[in-house]
């Protein structure tokens, strides 16, 4: 893409940076001292610097070439030529994520053939689905992702860390298809590895970044490469991000007291009890929803103990002060536009994640090498959530609309995971690795719903509080896999994986409104406790404790074989697994599986001008966890998962790269996807459904045979950018960027227009100058078109709503390298 060479260090991308806190200077001065002094064990050795072989990295170090430069991979948890990785893997390396302007995984999807991601709002979460699979769910405490997400190498189990801003990263790897045997659990229909920038050691180099756009964005990056000792290196890295929100105030519409007092008496209400609508209760300034405000610090730190030994070591702060994305009304109220809302609750989001990060590798002999990884993780986090949207305006203080909030009054995640691997070095008869790996997980959570008749005046319509102060998940699981290099050609792999799951629920329960008359009908927010009785709350029956204990071996059984050394097809039958759980009232459900059929090439054409690798797939997937939020028939809430029979999916993709020439770069992506559901009798609160039949369900729909949700028949993806030499020796580079899918469907009960989003083109522009002393600055349009597109859709308001993705944006970024 460009010439990678004026990157942070040999291997990483320009980042950014404001502040840093005092502890972590304190600790970093600690850690300073304590290897100056091992620096005087070591001085009779200088071992050559590692320069982060294992990310997806690609020189351009010959600007006369057309040869696409070699990209290395760690899909196999060994780096790997990626056209020699007999695995469906997109890699993406920092120059460009940085073309992109990727933050979050929102950002990615269009880049990876088959890769879906949408926001929630309520809980402020991103969710995946890759190849037609995927959990829209997967934004609590309870429903775990079909696509699991590592940050270099670690699982992130809940779905805040996918949130997180993505920076300072030397790659990004998504891995299609079942990964279940070297990635584990959760990683049941593929995987993304984040790999951030390492330590280099003996080079001192950096880059600073600060950007302007739409809506007042602000950002700054910073990155610093240090050198402590001969042995020893550190990297800090720095990011800020903010914008205000897209989502403008709707003003409350004058009602005339008559009009009021009319409707609160149709609909029941003794005038005595009447009160005028209090505008006040309505929203008209502070933060908008769709803002962001968050700010990341990571602090990398390199030791090459002995020249066998050697330690990465990364603590990393998180926060996130922005607001949650909202649901907008398809069809906007005349005189309305589509981003604005009649809001009664304020936006607020308050996110914090602390984590630390380790890997240990040994160099045992010149045939085995041992690596210990290790990562804990602790996350805290609220947020207050306007649910109703403001799809309806209020007749009176008690009719005509609804008030609803989703506030999540506290979350809190602590875990820990440690794997050890043992592998083979080199390429031998038989390469082969094992390892172990034990994560364990504690949850708490308050999560609050008032719903009020009208505004917050009103009656209460619904309210309840779900209740988890422990939820424990602890995973153990043994792995290997073996390749025999038959020949130069012909090479088998087999691998197994045993994995064993616990999760309990332990004092758990939803609190819901009992309709004491003696007790002020007021919305339910922290102050009041629903345990404590006489608050007007009861306890569901029976309790959330529970027990689930479960167990799964999952395997992968592949064949490659090197046409010649420009080409390579390979076959392959693998399975993955997601662990079953408890949910509310103690009741548990099962495991899903999924088992893939593949078969792949990977070949090189024009002298290495000509890239293009293809995948054909076939999935058998049993067991879907489909969770939804429902009303119980005693009018109890909460969050339902049920085990469908499944869903059949089959599909094609390539990815092309081409250098048509040394300054013209070309990058298409092609998807194509059929995913059918089986049988699934579907339930759930975020859609108008009909009344069920079914028992424990009160409202439901039929949606056998159905299209999976965010599965387009085609999807493509076109980049193209071209090198402008300057006399002065710098470089203007224009590029553009087209993404095209057919239309899909939001959920799986395919309800129509309003559940679905159209086919639609979606183009970026950019131009980046860099000049020959390091200066650079890029200018960039995000959405060219300003296009609506759907992520997310309900109508059990009544209007139907959707969240979609930003609208047009335009930014410039300037840094400096050196």
């Amino acid at each position: 893409m460009k010439n990678l060479a004026t990157k942070v260090g040999p291997q990483t991308s320009p980042q950014i940076s404001r502040r840093a806190s005092t502890p972590i200077q304190l600790a970093v001065m600690v850690l300073v001292a304590g290897l100056g002094s091992a620096q005087a064990q070591n001085a009779s050795t200088t071992p050559s610097s590692d320069t982060a072989k294992t990310s997806a990295t690609s020189s351009n170090s010959d600007a006369k070439s057309t040869t696409i430069q070699e990209v290395l991979v760690t899909g196999t948890k060994r780096t790997t030529s990626l056209q020699k990785t007999p695995v469906a893997i997109t890699a993406i390396n920092s120059a460009a994520l940085e073309d992109a302007h990727v933050q979050t995984l929102l950002d990615v999807v269009s880049l990876v053939p088959s890769f879906q991601a949408t926001g929630q709002g309520d809980h402020g979460v991103i969710t995946m689905t890759l190849r037609g699979v995927g959990n829209d769910s997967a934004k609590t405490e309870y429903a775990d992702p079909e696509v699991a997400s590592f940050v270099d190498g670690i699982y992130s189990p809940r779905p805040e860390g996918a949130t997180a801003l993505l920076f300072d990263l030397d790659a990004i790897e998504v891995l299609r298809g079942p990964q279940g045997t070297l990635w584990g659990r959760n990683s049941t229909v593929g995987a993304v590895n984040m790999q951030t920038a390492k330590p280099v050691l003996g080079k001192q180099s950096g880059s600073v970044e600060a950007g302007l756009g739409s809506y007042n964005r602000l950002g700054g990056r910073a990155a610093f490469n240090l050198p402590i000792s001969d042995t020893a290196a550190m990297r800090v890295a720095f990011v800020h991000e903010q914008h205000d929100g897209y989502v403008d105030y709707q003003t409350l519409p004058v009602i005339p007291l008559a009009s009021q007092k009319a409707a609160f008496v149709a609909g029941g209400g003794k005038i005595a009890d009447f009160q005028p609508i209090n505008p006040n209760l309505f929203v008209n300034g502070g933060p908008k929803y769709n803002a962001q405000d968050q700010t990341a610090v990571r602090l990398s730190l390199l030791w090459q103990i002995t020249p066998d030994l050697k330690w990465n070591v990364a603590y990393e702060k998180f926060a996130d002060r922005g607001t949650p994305s909202m649901n907008l009304m398809q069809s906007p109220r005349a005189g309305q536009k589509l981003w604005s809302a009649l809001i009664d609750t304020a936006p607020f989001v308050q996110r914090d994640t602390d984590s630390l990060r380790s890997r240990l590798d040994y160099k045992v002999s010149n045939d085995v090498s041992l690596s210990y990884i290790a990562g804990v993780s602790k996350f805290s986090g609220s947020s207050n959530f306007d649910q109703d949207g403001g799809v309806a305006i209020p007749t009176s203080f008690a009719t005509g609309a609804g008030y609803q909030a989703n506030n999540t009054v506290s979350s809190n995640y602590f875990n820990y995971s440690h794997e050890l691997e043992l592998q083979s070095v080199g390429k031998r008869e038989v390469d082969w690795q094992l390892g172990l790996y034990y994560a364990a997980e504690r949850n708490d959570i308050r999560f609050d719903i008032p719903i009020f008749n009208g505004t917050q005046q009103g009656t209460v319509g619904w309210q309840g509080s779900f209740i988890q102060p422990k939820e424990t998940v602890a995973s153990s699981a043994a792995f290997g896999q073996a390749t025999w290099n038959v020949d130069d050609a012909l090479h088998l792999t087999g691998g197994l994986r045993y994995t064993s799951d616990k999760r309990t629920n332990v004092g758990g329960n939803g609190y819901t409104w009992n309709y004491d008359a003696t007790v002020p009908q007021v919305p339910l927010n922290p102050n009041i406790d629903p345990r404590i009785p006489g608050q007007g709350y009861s306890p569901g029956k029976p309790s959330n404790d529970g027990e689930f204990t479960g167990s799964k071996v999952t395997g992968l059984l592949r064949l490659g074989y090197d046409i010649d050394k420009n080409n390579m097809l390979y076959t392959s039958v693998a399975t993955g697994y997601k662990s079953g759980g408890l949910q509310d009232g103690g009741k548990t459900y099962g495991a899903e599986t999924l088992t893939n059929y593949e078969l792949g090439t990977k070949s090189t054409f024009l002298d290495g001008s000509l890239r293009i690798n293809n995948a054909i797939y076939y999935t058998n997937f049993k067991d879907f966890q489909f969770s939804a939020p429902v009303t119980n028939p005693d009018g109890t809430r909460g969050l339902a998962t049920s085990n469908a029979e499944g869903a059949k999916i089959k599909g094609f993709e390539s990815e092309i790269a081409a250098r048509l020439s040394p300054d013209d770069r070309l990058n298409i992506t092609l998807a194509f996807t059929s995913a059918v559901l089986g049988k699934l009798i579907g339930g759930t609160n975020d859609y108008a459904l009909p009344k069920c039949t079914v028992p424990g369900i009160s409202t439901c729909l039929d949606v056998t045979g159905n299209t999976m949700p965010h599965a387009p028949k085609f999807a493509t993806q076109i980049q193209y950018q071209h090198i402008f030499h300057l006399p002065e020796g710098g470089t203007l580079v224009p590029r553009v960027s087209f993404h095209y899918e057919t239309e899909s469907w939001l959920s799986v009960f395919n309800l129509g227009e309003g559940d679905k989003q159209k086919a639609y083109t979606r183009a970026d522009l950019g131009l980046r100058y860099e000049s020959s002393k390091g200066w650079w600055s890029d200018f960039f349009v995000r959405n060219v078109g300003n296009n609506n597109i759907k992520t997310s859709a309900g109508n059990a308001g009544g209007a139907w709503v959707a969240q979609y993705l930003p609208p047009r944006t335009v930014g410039v970024n300037i840094g400096y390298n050196f």
